[in-house]
């Protein structure tokens, strides 16, 4: 048992071993005296379950004989409690996280700012685990939205070199200056950056990347439009770079075409950049499941739509 526990470890958990194949849930109402099954379920739900060291919060999760099974004495110690990330989904492999905007996805090595990386590897150092957590895609600091982080680098190099295989689905959802004058479209162009790094595009090759964009548009109110968008690729301020060129930038997107004089005496009229990564969906590196996860519309968005 100490391949997975230390001395610290085992005053924080009960430990199990797996005697015979099962599921999960099966397994901890079988093994842990009179718990029930509601019980059961808010032990996994609560993230307080590992296998092998790893959180599982998935009922079916299939045991092997011989794995370790812990359950945490105290969820408090365990969980984690950020303003600006929220877990969504964990698994023995990634972690699916809603950031808010305000915080970048990760830094540079050496740079103290605060980032999502950083808040999940103290999380999971919190509990006496030995890895780190492993970037698969970004977020600019300003958008909110979805992320998944993986917890080996074999699973990151996955997503890594085969991106197109795994993420099935990918959406945003911001609000523009302007009313749209189309209801849906599509938007392609080359995106290179300059010695200042702001992106531009053009309709050219001009040794950039290509990128496409699909938008739907959702709502207009109020010299504002609430638009849907899905990406073809996945570059560098593409979204934002994309709809200024539609001539409707992003509401507060101030590098990127939206001014101050747009919104007369309402600058900066929500507070933030009106961009969220509201939808995502991806074939589970592992299992081959397809997972799907959805957010609420920030209420800064319904607000300006109202």
């Amino acid at each position: 048992m100490s391949t997975y526990f230390d001395y610290k470890a085992a005053n924080h958990y009960t430990t199990y071993t797996v005697k015979e194949p099962s599921e999960l849930l099966a397994f901890l109402m079988s093994t842990i005296a009179g718990i029930s099954r509601t019980k059961a379920k808010e032990f996994l739900s609560q993230r307080m379950v590992y296998v092998n060291n790893e959180i599982i919060t998935q009922y079916n999760y299939p045991l092997k004989k011989g794995q370790i099974v812990q359950v945490a004495k105290n969820r408090h110690k365990h969980s984690m409690t950020n303003k600006m990330v929220r877990i969504v989904y964990e698994d023995a492999f990634l972690m699916v996280v809603e950031k808010k905007e305000g915080i970048l996805t990760n830094v540079q090595p050496g740079m103290r700012q605060e980032n999502v990386k950083a808040v999940l590897d103290e999380y999971v150092q919190r509990q006496s685990r030995s890895f780190a957590v492993h970037t698969i895609h970004r977020l600019d600091k300003g958008t909110s939205g979805l992320l998944i982080f993986a917890k080996r680098r074999d699973i990151q190099k996955m997503f890594s070199d085969n991106w197109k295989d795994f993420v099935t689905d990918r959406r945003y959802v911001a609000v523009v200056q302007g009313e749209m004058e189309k209801d849906s479209g599509t938007v392609s162009s080359w995106l290179t950056d300059n010695k200042m790094f702001v992106t531009y595009s053009s309709p050219y090759d001009n040794g950039g990347k290509f990128a496409v964009t699909h938008y739907r548009t959702l709502k207009r109110k109020n010299g504002f439009s609430l638009v849907e968008l899905k990406l073809e690729t996945g570059r560098k301020n593409q979204i934002r770079v994309h709809m200024q060129d539609l001539k409707h930038p992003i509401v507060g997107d101030f590098k990127y075409g939206s001014t101050a004089e747009a919104y007369g005496d309402r600058h900066d009229v929500a507070g933030r950049l009106c961009l969220h990564a509201y939808l995502l969906a991806f074939r589970h590196p592992i299992t081959g499941e397809v997972l799907k996860f959805e957010t609420p519309f920030p209420s800064a968005f319904t607000k300006l739509m109202a």
